[in-house]
């Protein structure tokens, strides 16, 4: 019998990533903590679907289908449902972040320090230089939701976050869309455990290039951060 520790499952929401999903999974999968990943289709129109489906079968991949475009956070539910190891890190589906990446961000969690760890796009990794008002946007609502937390994070919003699972599993999570960040956020911090900080790369893409977050979802985010932050 094989008892070695399944260490780590990693969770990719997807929604029309037709042209990067491929390298993104063999990034991913290049990585050897990576014992499992989870890819969460939500209902993509591009073809994306087509390509995930010659993925079933492929060792330590498991691929879920919404029936209909429900959001990010829908999909990370459903993935964190699914996932069986250890620990469940959040990678996005295009390559706006490095999987190489990850022994940095699971080694506060290996040595036992961390029960959670967050990723930071502002804390000296590589990064693309783009959008002033998306930066300034990201820094006023990591502190909004570091007033309301207690925690003094500097990238809230980042995908890159790493949770042992049953921290995961004591939250109720709620959030549909990208709320889910800040709902992912407070409801650590609720439960008082070690959170940690790791910088990282950044690559980010315009909205030519695929980039799919708007100003809504920013206006939406402060009301979560507010609605979370109260405890409701």
């Amino acid at each position: 019998m094989n008892n070695t520790p399944k260490t780590l499952s990693v969770v990719i929401p997807v929604y029309n990533e037709k042209a990067t999903i491929l390298e993104i999974l063999d990034r991913v999968q290049a990585q050897p903590e990576v014992n499992e990943v989870v890819l969460v289709d939500d209902f993509s129109t591009d073809g994306t679907r087509d390509v995930l489906r010659t993925l079933e079968g492929r060792e330590n991949v498991r691929v879920l289908y919404h029936p209909v475009n429900r959001g990010k956070g829908a999909a990370l539910r459903t993935g964190f449902a699914a996932a069986t190891c250890d620990m469940v890190l959040i990678q996005d589906a295009d390559l706006e972040y490095d999987p190489a990446d990850y022994p940095s961000l699971l080694a506060p969690l290996l040595i036992g320090r961390a029960d959670a760890v967050f990723g930071s796009r502002f804390l000296g990794g590589t990064h693309r230089v783009l959008y002033f008002w998306h930066y300034l946007a990201n820094r006023f609502l990591t502190l909004l939701s570091n007033v309301f937390t207690g925690l003094n994070l500097t990238d809230m919003e980042v995908c890159y976050k790493v949770f042992r699972r049953d921290v995961l599993e004591r939250m109720d999570l709620v959030c549909d869309r990208f709320g889910i960040e800040p709902e992912l956020t407070a409801k650590v911090a609720r439960q008082r455990v070690r959170v940690y900080e790791v910088p990282v790369s950044y690559y980010g893409r315009t909205y030519d290039e695929g980039k799919k977050i708007g100003w809504r979802d920013g206006v939406a985010a402060v009301y979560w951060i507010v609605r979370f932050g109260l405890g409701r």
